[in-house]
């Protein structure tokens, strides 16, 4: 229904208060001066370097100052012109709790529920497999990226979505832009979810098969997060701080009991098929869905952001203590000739594909229309968790982004270049590293994988396991040496776990949330989210979709999601072009139109990246980067009694076939959608632009909040009541 909100909050546009002004004193303009001053050396470093090897300690001093003044000075803009949050008005957790879904959460725990449910494969693979191109077009899209799209989205759908009772990204489609952009919207979200759900999951099966280490510790996140949840909630009410100490060392004792089951004779109960941990996260999902949130998501995403952001603080130490320099050309050769061996395409577009967690990422808008603005306590909070959950995001790209670049080149190659090109053993790949330009010695790649206690790490490709090398060297480099290097891996092999899992629950959860939506708008009572049978039916639905095609992937390497993986990328962006469109709608709906750019801008960039790679995925003459040149090159060969890499058989050809061409389809079935999303949404946008007054929105109505929120920012908020 429309808005009844008061004309002065939020984004009602009639007559807004002045703005709080607030000055800086003399000691935080000369912090703040020393930190633009830092990073702008940092920078100027990494800008002029001229062949010389570089220290990593400049990506960090750069990315950390660059963040400071992002979140001080444009998130504080951001907040205080365009958004203009409300203390004394009640979010949908204080209006609509109800145990379950919607629950006022301290701000510290729902910062680290939301930064888990976001952080997920992206930061950690995606800057991996970019470090082809060098490490310096990476670093300037992911610190860029975040500050002036990423983060930016996040923060603006979740205060969008809170003003509308914790709605779905797909929903508010509908409702704001129209029947054809929101149907439109609506199925190409549950769709790319889906797609983004399997793919994770999956991700998290590689991890774990066969790794008693990692599944013991993941496993043992799970009745630590419910004691933690009934200690907080049930046993000691709102004691956050004593409740923190006891998970983390909870969490402490499960990791290092992790290492001893991997050595004692049960880790063979702990050493679980593919399939076995498939039906496992099925089973974890579907419950994780439907338990009240307090009772085991919010607190198990808690609980993993102490050791993610340990994790990425250590070796944030790591890399200052040790310095150790950057291996990785700072521009490739293979940024602009689009053929390089670890993913075919040039820079632009690929660049931006490839690294879209920490920079810019469709998905978080679908958790922050999902179950965080459900359990925000407050609006001013959205600063915050919105824009500052993406920062931490952001920096766990850059080290991840170190740890691939400090590697030898040699090493790099031969984990990350497919198998058919490096052959089997250590002899092949080193000649095919060397046919590349690098150098690495058989004996080399031999002593690289027993350092870390692996057969071989030939054609380890998908960035994990580069990651976990990285790690290691660096992490060995300060704490224990050498003899650490097998230990460190395996840490990181199973921080990878965890940093994802938490991802695949959060994201069943909003999926969950979407599709009630959906349905809601057949038939109502479906819709409700505190309707038992809905919030079963639904979540059951959810895992099954995203469950299938895992299944099918971890038992046949070209079939299920294995299918999807390459629409991952592009499917993961065109979600932030359709999040965008719907924040620049409703700003200009709202009467705020010179402020429209601070979502247009972003939109404008990421639909010419999509677009961009859409296009050549449909009409590229490579076969490396077009769908359906692809599906020819492999029917050809068909025809001719060929076996091309990586078949291996001619049932694999034509399983090749039937993936190329399914995936092209669907890339142009989702460019379609999103074109319909946009024009519906462009129409909207010049209707609003000529109205005389502001359009009608679906804003809930204004409440007062009677909650009490103890140790609140004591911040002015320019929307606030006086």
């Amino acid at each position: 229904m429309p808005t009844s909100a008061m004309p002065e909050t939020g984004l009602t546009a009639q007559q807004d208060p002045p703005p709080v002004r607030s000055r800086m004193s003399p000691r935080s303009i000369l912090l703040w001066a020393t930190v633009s001053l830092l990073g702008a050396v940092a920078w100027g470093v990494l800008a002029l370097a001229r062949g010389e090897k570089v220290s990593a300690v400049w990506l960090v001093v750069a990315a950390l100052g660059s963040y400071a003044i992002a979140y001080r000075f444009y998130s504080r803009f951001i907040a205080r012109r365009v958004l203009k949050p409300d203390d004394r008005r009640a979010t949908p957790a204080e209006r609509l709790e109800d145990g379950v879904d919607f629950q006022p959460t301290d701000r510290r725990v729902l910062l680290g529920h939301h930064f888990a449910a976001i952080a997920g494969a992206g930061p950690l693979v995606g800057p991996v497999l970019a470090a082809q191109m060098g490490y310096l077009p990476g670093t300037l899209w992911i610190v860029a990226g975040v500050i002036f799209a990423g983060a930016v989205q996040d923060m603006v759908v979740l205060f969008l979505s809170m003003r509308r009772d914790g709605t779905s990204l797909g929903q508010m489609a509908r409702d704001e832009i129209g029947r054809a952009g929101g149907a439109a919207a609506l199925i190409a979200v549950f769709a790319i979810m889906i797609i983004l759900l399997g793919v994770l999951a999956l991700v998290v099966v590689n991890a774990l098969a066969h790794s008693p280490w990692g599944t013991f510790s993941v496993a043992m996140t799970v009745p630590i997060a419910l004691f933690m949840g009934f200690w907080m909630h049930r046993i000691r009410p709102g004691r956050v701080v004593e409740t923190s100490f006891i998970g983390v060392a909870l969490l402490l004792l499960a990791i290092a009991g992790g290492s001893w089951i991997q050595n004692s004779s049960l880790a063979g109960t702990f050493t679980l098929s593919p399939t076995t941990l498939v039906f496992c996260l099925i089973g974890y999902g579907f419950v994780a869905s439907v338990l009240p949130v307090w009772m085991l998501l919010a607190p198990r995403d808690y609980l993993s952001t102490f050791m993610k952001i340990g994790t990425i603080a250590l070796l944030a130490v790591g890399v200052v203590v040790a310095a150790p320099v950057l291996h990785a050309d700072a521009v490739s050769e293979f940024a602009t000739s689009g053929a390089g061996p670890v993913f075919a395409g040039s820079l632009f577009p690929f660049l931006f594909i490839t690294i879209a967690c920490g920079a810019l990422s469709g998905f978080h808008a679908l958790v922050a229309s999902g179950t965080t603005p459900k359990l925000i306590q407050k609006e001013s909070q959205v600063r915050l968790i919105g824009y500052g959950a993406m920062l931490m995001e952001s920096f766990v790209a850059i080290m991840a982004l170190i740890a691939a670049a400090t590697l030898e080149p040699g090493l790099y190659y031969a984990m990350n270049a497919p198998a058919g090109l490096l052959g089997t053993t250590a002899e092949s790949a080193s000649h095919a590293v060397a046919g590349l330009g690098f150098t690495i010695t058989p004996d080399q790649l031999t002593q690289a994988a027993k350092a870390v206690e692996e057969q071989t790490l030939i054609a380890r490709s998908g960035g994990a396991p580069t990651l976990a090398v990285g790690m290691s060297e660096i992490f060995s480099g300060v704490f224990g040496g050498t003899a650490m290097k097998a230990f460190w891996y395996h840490f990181a092999i199973m921080f990878e776990a965890l940093f994802i899992l938490t991802t695949v629950d959060a994201g069943t959860r909003v999926g969950r949330f979407m599709l009630q939506d959906m349905l809601g708008n057949v038939w109502k009572p479906i819709g409700r989210v505190n309707w038992k049978p809905g919030i079963w039916l639904c979540s059951a639905l959810v895992v099954g979709a995203w469950g299938y095609f895992l299944h099918s992937g971890a038992t046949d390497p070209l079939g299920g999601i294995n299918q999807l993986f390459p629409l991952f990328g592009i499917a993961n962006q065109l979600l932030a072009a359709i999040a965008l469109t719907v924040c620049t709608t409703v700003l200009i709906k709202s009467g705020r139109l010179r402020w429209a750019w601070v979502t247009g801008v972003p939109l404008a960039w990421v639909v010419a990246v999509t677009f961009t790679a859409g296009w050549q995925k449909i009409f590229s003459d490579d076969p490396k980067v077009g769908f359906f040149t692809q599906r020819t090159r492999y029917a050809d060969a068909i025809q001719a009694g060929q076996v091309l890499p990586p078949a291996k058989t001619v049932d694999d050809m034509h399983t090749v076939v039937t993936n190329s061409t399914v995936d092209g389809v669907l890339i142009i079935v989702f460019l379609l959608l999103v074109t319909v999303v946009i024009v519906n949404a462009a129409v909207v946008c010049v209707r609003a632009v000529r109205s005389p007054s502001p359009l009608p929105t679906t804003e809930a109505p204004y409440v007062v909040s009677r909650l009490d929120v103890p140790e609140q920012v004591a911040e002015p908020l320019a929307g606030a009541r006086s």
